[in-house]
């Protein structure tokens, strides 16, 4: 019979899950600034690259707290929404609801993201990494903060443009 996994093994795998997500998004976040049009999109954007470089950085440092080397698992649900991304910016190339829907596949990535650090962050503590709870919650602090200034510039600027 199967040894049956515990929290600490699903922590482990969706720690793996989240890093290889990290990792797309920092090959995905180029190509949208590019198609962009409004500069405080492209600006938000660029901001987040760095930031999401951190958060590679971040897990991996998570990874050492909890003794185990960095290692991505395919993420299915990154690769949906990134390959949803793609389709809008070819299906919406040089039209004015291109940066509407740049936004929307950047906040689909916000809320995934949301939600898997807030799920990694309370499991940590149960588990007792309470540093790397800390570290988690950094960056969830940050996604958050992102998905914010997101909903400004399409309440403020992108969604009246694409009208």
């Amino acid at each position: 019979m199967a040894e049956a996994k515990k929290l600490a093994d699903l922590f482990h795998d969706t720690l793996k899950d989240v890093y290889f997500a990290e990792r797309k998004i920092v090959d995905t976040i180029p190509k949208m600034e590019q198609a962009a049009k409004s500069g405080q999109l492209k600006a938000a954007f660029t901001k987040h690259l760095g930031e999401t470089k951190v958060h590679v950085e971040r897990l991996e440092q998570v990874f050492t707290l909890i003794d185990k080397n960095p290692e991505p698992k395919t993420c299915a649900a990154i690769l949906g929404i990134t390959d949803e991304g793609d389709e809008i910016m070819k299906e919406y190339a040089g039209t004015p609801a291109l940066d509407a829907g740049l936004l929307a596949a950047a906040q689909a990535v916000e809320h995934y993201e949301m939600s898997r650090y807030g799920t990694l962050r309370t499991w940590a503590l149960e588990l007792g990494y309470t540093e790397a709870a800390g570290l988690l919650q950094t960056t969830l602090d940050e996604e958050q903060a992102t998905d914010l200034t997101l909903t400004s510039i399409a309440t403020s600027v992108v969604n009246q443009n694409a009208e």
